[in-house]
């Protein structure tokens, strides 16, 4: 049986070109030109026999052997990176505490950080969990080394790794009568997402009462799983048994949040901080899911 190699370079720019939106932005990730990556493109195609980009489209849309692809790609790129940082920087050691907002990702956050102690057995992660005020308290005090929140200014510093859009959620047999005031489930005040909800409802003269307050995300998305109303939640954070609710069904647009990490800059422990913030940016960069051609 003859086997055919595959070029780690050209499944990196095809994965590059899915995750960039476009051949011009992979080759600025690259640094390579629009053209180069066309090449590397086309040499893929030529290699496998299929074509993964449908070229009647202005934007890279997947065809079905590129959306199969890409599953074998990210896997294949993934174990590659993770045997060579381990070989390459086997000194990678110490501790870390990392606070993380609740809300960030939480379906896979738990899983990227077990994958990193499995590549990195000498980094040891103490992580704690909990809403953005408070993180941001224990940075200060010195308490953490480095957290994931909410960034609601830029003057707040920090580097945005996701942005990701704030949604209306509600089980899929939630109906909300216009002429009443809608339940809401909610987080405590000062939160952004209950001030910025709240006031979009204001905004259209919508009525409102916060029927279910809790400490917790998972409280307010529990609550509304249950069916006691409508709570504001990040994309990310939409879980099983419950839908976005649109702007057609009358509930206003959130518009976009931004996830920033603060305290990676620290000059003492900055090898160790870039390590995990690499790790951490390439393992969620897949959630941003491909375009599908038919």
């Amino acid at each position: 049986m003859r086997y055919t190699d595959l070029d780690m370079e050209l499944l990196r720019a095809f994965v590059t070109v899915v995750d960039a939106g476009g051949f011009t932005a992979a080759g600025a990730r690259l640094g390579r030109t629009q053209a180069a990556v066309s090449i590397r493109i086309k040499r893929l195609e030529d290699l496998l026999e299929r074509q993964v980009f449908d070229r009647s489209s202005r934007a890279p849309l997947l065809t079905r052997d590129g959306e199969l692809l890409l599953s074998y790609a990210r896997q294949i790129l993934k174990l590659n990176d993770e045997t060579v940082q381990r070989f390459i920087e086997p000194d990678s050691e110490g501790e870390v505490r990392l606070g993380v907002a609740e809300y960030f990702v939480p379906q896979h956050l738990p899983v990227v950080l077990s994958r990193f102690t499995q590549a990195y057995p000498r980094v040891h992660i103490e992580v704690k969990v909990g809403l953005n005020e408070n993180l941001s308290a224990l940075l200060q005090q010195g308490l953490l080394d480095m957290v994931i929140c909410r960034r609601d200014d830029p003057r707040q510093g920090g580097r945005v790794v996701r942005r990701e859009r704030l949604r209306w959620a509600a089980t899929h047999d939630f109906r909300a009568d216009a002429a009443s005031a809608l339940p809401v489930c909610s987080l405590p005040p000062p939160c952004i997402f209950r001030s910025r909800g709240l006031a979009a409802l204001d905004s259209i003269g919508r009525s409102w009462r916060v029927i279910y307050t809790s400490e917790s995300v998972m409280g307010v998305i529990a609550a509304a799983q249950a069916g006691l109303g409508a709570a504001i939640l990040p994309e990310s954070a939409m879980t099983g048994g419950l839908r976005p609710l649109t702007v057609e069904e009358g509930f206003p647009d959130l518009g976009e949040i931004e996830l920033a990490i603060f305290g990676e800059e620290r000059a003492e422990r900055k090898r160790l901080f870039s390590t995990l913030v690499r790790f951490i940016e390439e393992s969620l960069r897949p959630l941003d899911a491909p375009r599908l051609v038919g």
